[in-house]
């Protein structure tokens, strides 16, 4: 894809970093020498994007390659290669999926027919009343909780077609569900419960 079609059309006239993400700046360049100041392109443009509605202007990337000393075309060549910045506005809730192989063998298929079914977007697509955008990702790295479903900074693991529209409710209503797994599973512990090392974890409580 061209980096014109990832580029949003109407761009705002100027773009300035508030003075609260002036203070995370100054922390962000005092982790790198003077002279590596690129090294913090990826942070700023986080800090771009949260504060300019998840979405990251032309503007902005002017912004940071001012300050870090860098061609704006090298700035826009990271935030072009990295799903996790957007180049156009998204919905309040950015959705991204995972389909790759540990997702789709434990059902990431169901988990995109619920959102096509109740959403009627596809990947790149937003809802047509604004709240929700879609985005088709790589591995999440909850390969173990499979599928997972990344909503803007929260994961959501063990989904299927049921439990991700239930989700969708409850975005919809602005209570979002807890995070991480729908069965309520604990880090990569088995549907069942531990399974190793029982006995030990009982002598422990016991002490």
């Amino acid at each position: 894809m061209s980096i014109d079609k990832l580029i949003a059309e109407n761009q705002p006239d100027s773009f300035a970093f508030t003075k609260e993400s002036e203070a995370q700046i100054k922390v962000i360049l005092a982790k790198y020498p003077k002279d590596r100041k690129a090294s913090a392109v990826m942070p700023l443009l986080d800090l771009a994007q949260r504060q300019h509605e998840n979405w990251i202007p032309m503007k902005a990337i002017e912004e940071i390659a001012n300050r870090l000393d860098m061609a704006e075309i090298r700035v826009l060549e990271v935030a072009s290669f990295y799903t996790m910045y957007n180049l156009k506005p998204v919905g309040k809730y950015f959705l991204q999926a995972c389909t790759t192989t540990p997702c789709m063998l434990r059902g990431s298929d169901d988990m995109m027919r619920c959102i096509k079914d109740r959403l009627n977007i596809s990947s790149g697509e937003t809802s047509e009343c604004g709240t929700f955008s879609l985005l088709e990702v790589e591995c999440l790295g909850a390969c173990v909780n499979a599928p997972i479903l990344q909503v803007n900074d929260d994961f959501y693991e063990d989904l299927d077609y049921q439990t991700t529209g239930a989700l969708l409710d409850s975005l919809e209503a602005g209570t979002p569900l807890p995070v991480g797994s729908v069965k309520g599973r604990q880090g990569s512990e088995s549907e069942q419960g531990a399974t190793s090392l029982t006995a030990l974890k009982s002598s422990a409580q016991e002490v």
